[in-house]
């Protein structure tokens, strides 16, 4: 996911783009913990998506307060 593609996207987009992903990353520590996880790159991209949104909300919220 790329961060132009994030900013593109609407509040309520986000929240639940980021709900999606905080699911999938749960899931992701599940099966690295049951030792079936067969993309282990994927946990990182995960991460990394989620802390772009978190950042990306948090900017809008700023821009939308100011």
């Amino acid at each position: 996911m790329k961060a132009s593609d994030v900013r593109t996207m609407t509040q309520d987009e986000l929240t639940d783009e980021l709900a999606k992903l905080k699911k999938e990353q749960f899931n992701l520590r599940f099966q690295r913990a049951t030792g079936q996880l067969e993309n282990t790159a994927r946990v990182r991209q995960v991460r990394r998506d989620i802390a772009r949104i978190k950042t990306i909300s948090a900017q809008k919220a700023a821009e939308a307060k100011a």
